[in-house]
């Protein structure tokens, strides 16, 4: 393979998007009758979390809150509540205040236009992008960790990038996107190579439709930096987690005292920490006789 011949970039994103048609995962979110307000919710609980912790608690959440105005008017604590064990409560949180803009600046409506998605609470570059795609079929770049990656390796030689998107990769990963209406097929289907052959660590590339082009397989799969793996257990956040999980699982509506929420943590400094963190960020409240969601 000649690594320094420009690749037929439309021949091979026509190559992944067959691929895509004929191996997709049947992912709820993905079903062509789904609301913009069910592909939003998708967004938020796929942000860090994996697809198979996610796919109960957005069917129970859509149950219980089907549009964002059904959200917008349960207290904030019933949000944090139903997030359950997803991780990182504050999606959850901006979320609602996410669900409150919409009834208040949208008539209720999740917005089509990005820079209106951009500007709601908890919705970065990439969530905009996401939903005026996945929802609207917006011509958008959408570039989580996987398109990221398929396109590093791919077109680039390289492995997964590190920190936040570049200019350059954004410019890389524009050259690829198909005009209307096939711009939203290809970013899933490049998305859903990543999650499923293109993978971090031990890629299927026997299995990948694109091979016989690909740069990074050609150099011999040249290893990226060596990725920071993340620790959970004992940590601050770990800390967080356990208190949130007793006021959530707490039967009645009083405030829970410091000695409910601290049972079970060895750490009392470091629950302390947690509690004093949760409040700040507004995640729990403080009561007179205790803390509640």
């Amino acid at each position: 393979m000649d690594t320094t011949a420009p690749l037929d970039r439309p021949r091979l994103a026509a190559t992944i998007v067959d691929w895509y048609d004929r191996h997709a995962r049947d992912l709820p979110w993905r079903a062509s009758d789904v609301s913009p307000w069910a592909i939003m919710v998708s967004e938020f609980m796929l942000q860090q979390t994996p697809v198979r912790r996610v796919l109960a608690p957005w069917r129970e959440w859509l149950d219980r809150w089907p549009t964002p105005s059904a959200l917008a008017a349960e207290p904030v604590g019933e949000a944090i509540r139903a997030w359950g064990r997803l991780g990182y409560p504050r999606r959850a949180q901006r979320l609602h205040a996410a669900t409150v803009a919409i009834v208040e600046d949208h008539a209720g409506e999740v917005p089509s236009d990005p820079d209106a998605l951009r500007a709601l609470p908890g919705v970065g570059d990439y969530t905009a992008a996401a939903i005026a795609s996945f929802a609207f079929g917006t011509r958008r770049v959408v570039l989580d960790v996987n398109v990221r990656r398929v396109l590093a390796r791919l077109d680039g030689g390289t492995d997964t990038p590190e920190g936040a998107p570049t200019a350059a990769e954004r410019s890389r990963a524009e050259a690829w996107l198909p005009e209307r209406p096939e711009a939203a097929r290809w970013s899933v289907a490049a998305m859903e190579l990543g999650a499923q052959l293109c993978r971090a660590s031990n890629p299927g590339c026997t299995q990948c439709p694109v091979r016989d082009d690909c740069r990074w397989l050609a150099a011999g799969r040249p290893p990226g930096p060596p990725r920071r793996r993340q620790l959970y257990a004992g940590t601050d956040r770990a800390a967080r987690g356990h208190l949130l999980h007793r006021l959530r699982i707490r039967s009645d509506a009083t405030p829970a005292s410091v000695a409910d929420l601290f049972d079970g943590w060895p750490d009392h400094a470091q629950a302390t920490r947690a509690l004093h963190s949760l409040v700040a960020d507004g995640l729990v409240v403080a009561e007179t006789g205790g803390y509640r969601l």
